[in-house]
């Protein structure tokens, strides 16, 4: 057979092509500066300009006002597909301060303070942050109760590895922390839903890696909270367990989403914080109102409540195990 003469394609049984070209394709080497010595700068200023980066891969681009509907997205989605896959369907939703730490480290912090002011008795400040301290101390108590609630939800339902229903924090430390460090504590899955704040900080390290979020915008961040809540218990905190709160109480009254049970745990802090017959009587909310929650004080009270609660309305805690 001559060299010239043309031979015939393969067929449709024939080998595949080898995944490397024996012969480049012409756009496979830029153009040679020995016919046109301007050519390699040429294309080398082509290929640094942003212009040429993927979309995908261009971070000055993604973070333009006019692409944030794509942040969005991306922002709901990836937890999103991750949670599916790891198979959460229902979650126990666990808010409260990331000041208060286990009572071993608040009673050191206690000491501490009390060391400061002996030396310095004049310093009001001082005197100041040995009140708080105390009252700091006081409230630890409530970390080993986040804790026992969190291994409580971890052995329900099929037990650790039954990811029907898990542990749901922001992920931080304190209460969030004590949450998720129950759920650790008997080999059971829980979530992590943090959030890039302006400055640093780190998940706490109880949380499942592989369900340890990290959100841009807070608004994706409450969708998730509630997207699978079956429940949602509020231990003492400040302003974002309030807005946590007070977001879900809202939605719940206007019935934008199916009632749940809203635990709030340490009736006395909660009675002072949050006076509910004050808003009644003053026609701000409606005697009903006083009903879309209820106090508790043990890790056993609040999840007996919510098992009672989903059993007395007929609703749903544990989905249905996915099929094979």
């Amino acid at each position: 057979m001559s060299d010239n003469q043309p031979t015939d394609p393969p067929t449709a049984s024939g080998p595949r092509p080898p995944r490397e070209r024996r012969e480049p394709l012409p756009w496979a080497r830029p153009k040679p500066a020995e016919e046109d010595p301007d050519a390699p700068d040429r294309v080398r200023a082509i290929l640094e300009s942003p212009s040429y980066r993927q979309a995908d891969s261009d971070p000055d681009f993604l973070n333009l006002d006019e692409t944030r509907g794509v942040r969005l997205q991306i922002d709901y989605l990836k937890a999103e597909l991750l949670l599916r896959r790891y198979g959460v369907c229902h979650t126990v939703v666990v808010f409260g301060s990331t000041r208060i730490p286990e009572p071993s480290a608040a009673a050191r912090d206690l000491e501490a303070s009390l060391a400061a002011l002996a030396a310095h008795p004049d310093d009001a400040a001082l005197a100041a942050r040995c009140r708080m301290a105390r009252r700091i101390a006081e409230k630890s108590r409530y970390y080993d109760v986040a804790r026992e609630l969190g291994r409580l939800v971890g052995q329900a339902g099929g037990g650790p590895a039954d990811c029907r229903v898990v542990v749901c924090t922001g992920g931080g430390p304190g209460m969030m922390e004590a949450a998720n460090r129950g759920a650790h504590d008997v080999g059971a899955a829980s979530v992590g839903l943090n959030i890039k704040l302006p400055h640093e900080q780190y998940p706490n390290p109880y949380v499942t890696p592989d369900l340890c979020f990290s959100f841009h915008y807070f608004a994706l961040r409450k969708l998730h909270f509630l997207l699978r809540a079956r429940a949602l218990v509020a231990f003492p905190g400040g302003y974002g367990t309030l807005d946590e709160l007070f977001e879900t109480l809202t939605l719940v009254q206007t019935r934008t989403i199916e009632p749940l049970p809203i635990v709030l745990v340490g009736e006395a802090y909660w009675r002072r914080l949050l006076d509910v017959d004050f808003l009644v009587e003053e026609g701000m909310i409606a005697p009903e109102d006083r009903e879309l929650f209820w106090y508790a004080e043990t890790a056993r009270e609040i999840w007996d409540g919510i098992l009672r609660w989903h059993g007395d309305n007929g609703a749903q805690l544990f989905c249905e195990p996915a099929g094979p």
